[in-house]
């Protein structure tokens, strides 16, 4: 009977050992499992973090290529503008050759005007000289005349005081008077005719006097002319000048102002660029430290739940071992208390032999 007890004791121990075996089995199976599940939310974790991570460097790729577009736009602007101000510059200096040109042709014009009317006053005075010659000849011929008339009364004096050296007195007193007459006549005639050289000196001084001032005045007026092409010149060189200096205060003008506007333009691009730079910058610090909040954050909570993972798991191995513990310590207190009761019934019943089985009030 106590052979038989041991034995079933021993078939209770190994049923209750591969119970254990079998809960240990179980646990065991259940804590791989819980293990691959969160091996498996490990790598699905990570293959989102590198999800986030290529989304990431594509979104930068494509705000590159962005700013690359805008860029060569940009600089398709600015090519445009720089043509559009080149023909404009060379429009004005087309222009302004133009307008020299025209200015030269003014002048030209000018020299041509007073060169034919120094033709013309050279001619006047080509004309007034050979007026000058006739008359002088013309007067030449009267003073010839009057030299051979004169020749001619002498030679016939002579001829006569020849022909009557042998006339009378009366002959001579009338010779005498006739020659009165004639010398009163010639006297006359001379004076006559010294009042008309007179006349005709005095006309040609006077005319010469008027030709003089003709020559005087044509000479202040080619001199006033002159003068007044001259300040013509110089005013249309004064006015070219300040149209040029004009001009080139109106280019530097145009100039300093587009330099100016290229300068602000310029700051506002690199200012812009700037901008989109720190924007960018900080797209992506704030994308690095959203990525590497989040992947921290995600390792946090990743280690976080493995922690708890592995707590729970060691809880459970604890709790296993520990309900082990409590199985076999009450097992014990179960056998020591049957031990126990049997005893005392043994110790209490008079009538107890061990031809049947201590322990049959107990198994039953």
């Amino acid at each position: 009977a106590g052979e038989r007890d041991a034995d079933e004791y021993k078939k209770e121990m190994t049923q209750q050992r591969r119970k254990s075996f079998a809960f240990r089995n179980t646990e065991g199976k259940r804590l791989r499992d819980l293990e691959g599940q969160m091996k498996a939310d490990e790598n699905h974790a990570e293959h989102e973090n590198f999800e986030l991570k290529w989304a990431g460097e594509r979104d930068a790729d494509d705000y590159k290529k962005e700013m690359a577009q805008q860029r060569r736009e940009s600089f398709a602007f600015r090519n445009a503008e720089g043509k559009r101000i080149r023909d404009l510059e060379d429009q004005i200096k087309a222009n302004a050759q133009q307008e020299e040109h025209e200015s030269y042709e003014l002048k030209w014009a000018g020299e041509l005007d007073a060169h034919d009317y120094r033709k013309q006053m050279d001619k006047g005075r080509r004309e007034s000289l050979n007026f000058r010659n006739r008359e002088a000849a013309r007067h030449d011929a009267v003073m010839r005349e009057l030299l051979s008339l004169t020749q001619e009364r002498e030679h016939e004096s002579y001829m006569l005081k020849w022909s009557g050296e042998n006339d009378s007195k009366q002959y001579l007193a009338d010779q005498d008077e006739l020659r009165r007459q004639s010398l009163a006549f010639r006297n006359a005639e001379a004076k006559r005719h010294r009042d008309i050289d007179e006349e005709h000196r005095v006309k040609l001084v006077e005319q010469n006097a008027q030709n003089e001032e003709l020559n005087a005045a044509c000479q202040r007026d080619v001199r006033r002319y002159k003068e007044e092409c001259a300040a013509k010149d110089r005013a249309s060189l004064r006015l070219k000048g300040m149209e040029h200096f004009t001009g080139r205060m109106q280019g530097e003008s145009n100039k300093e102002y587009k330099s100016q506007e290229d300068h602000k333009s310029h700051m506002l691009d690199t200012a812009a660029w700037q901008d989109v730079n720190e924007y960018v910058e900080e797209c992506k610090r704030r994308k690095r430290l959203s990525l590497a909040f989040r992947a921290k954050e995600k390792r946090r909570h990743f280690q976080i739940a493995k922690e708890q993972a592995k707590s729970k798991i060691h809880q459970q191995h604890i709790d296993t071992l520990y309900r082990s513990e409590d199985a076999r310590y009450i097992e014990m207190a179960k056998l020591k208390e049957k031990a126990r009761i049997a005893l005392e019934a043994m110790n209490q019943s008079p009538t107890c032999s061990f031809g049947a089985n201590p322990f049959a009030s107990l198994l039953g």
